[in-house]
């Protein structure tokens, strides 16, 4: 079975050269060397390894040296600053990048969020024709991310973490999946797809977390298995499970049939990012 990580981080050590903006919950380093060992113990053929926004805002150097040394091992994700007037340009300089599939919006970070941000919307419509897909982290705005997505049914969108704000540490939240509702208002435009990144630090029962699976289902049902994408969100998951334990709940499950898992841990990633393990 094709496996691939719809979404991990990696990053060094706070350095002079490449200094932090602030601090990500997890080891003081997960370097690119680190993330192929935890991917080769668990069989995970690759990842899309998303420029860490929380340590190097919009820079995206790091992510690109780790590409260049395992190249066909990652595909990259970079954040992009819809408010920058250079935007554009690095939108497009971007989409001619060794190894980049997306970009990303941080909505969610955002200090206001309309549908009528034409600065957003700019860069979806930018995006569309680069051939890029745009991640969407949107907890928090996710109905007015949902009216920016129907003004832009040409853009691939794909919704980071179920729409769901997401724990650091223990303990999961009380109702973990209160807004799903809100996720389930872009089951209806079919250029949205969804990761199914992160869920298991949702869950209030211990390993194999059991308890996912009733609201996964929804979503499943909602967007079909062409349009959902897993991965672990690793390393924001560290202080809630290991790499492995964010792996073989999906990978083992018997809840879902071999197509749909097929389709779940890899086949719709590689269509939907026009990229494969292996592949520049």
């Amino acid at each position: 079975m094709l496996t691939i990580d719809a979404q991990v981080h990696a990053y060094e050590r706070d350095h002079p050269e490449r200094p932090w903006a602030a601090v990500l919950a997890g080891p003081p380093e997960v370097t690119g060397d680190d993330m192929v060992a935890a991917m080769d113990a668990v069989g995970v053929d690759g990842a899309v390894l998303v420029s860490v926004y929380t340590m190097y805002q919009y820079d995206a150097s790091y992510a690109l040296d780790v590409y260049a040394k395992h190249p066909g091992r990652f595909a990259l994700v970079k954040p992009v600053d819809p408010a920058d007037p250079a935007v554009f340009e690095t939108i497009a300089d971007w989409a001619k990048t060794d190894g980049a599939v997306a970009i990303r919006i941080m909505m969610a970070y955002r200090d206001s969020v309309s549908a009528d941000d034409s600065s957003i919307g700019d860069v979806l419509k930018t995006a569309a024709k680069n051939n890029l897909p745009v991640n969407l982290l949107c907890w928090g705005v996710t109905e007015e991310a949902a009216k920016l997505v129907a003004n832009h049914p040409d853009t691939q969108i794909v919704i980071d973490h179920l729409a769901l704000k997401q724990p650091f540490e223990p303990p999961a939240p009380d109702e973990p999946f209160a807004e799903l509702p809100k996720l389930m208002n872009f089951a209806q435009y079919p250029n949205v797809a969804v990761k199914i990144t992160g869920a298991c630090t949702l869950s209030k029962e211990p390993y194999p977390y059991g308890d996912i699976w009733g609201p996964l289902s929804r979503i499943f049902d909602a967007f079909g298995f062409d349009r959902c994408l897993w991965g672990t969100d690793w390393t924001r998951a560290t202080n809630l499970l290991n790499y492995q334990q964010g792996v073989d709940p999906f990978r083992d499950t018997d809840r879902i049939s071999e197509s749909d898992k097929t389709a779940l841990m890899g086949e719709t990633l590689a269509r939907i990012y026009d990229w494969r393990p292996g592949k520049s």
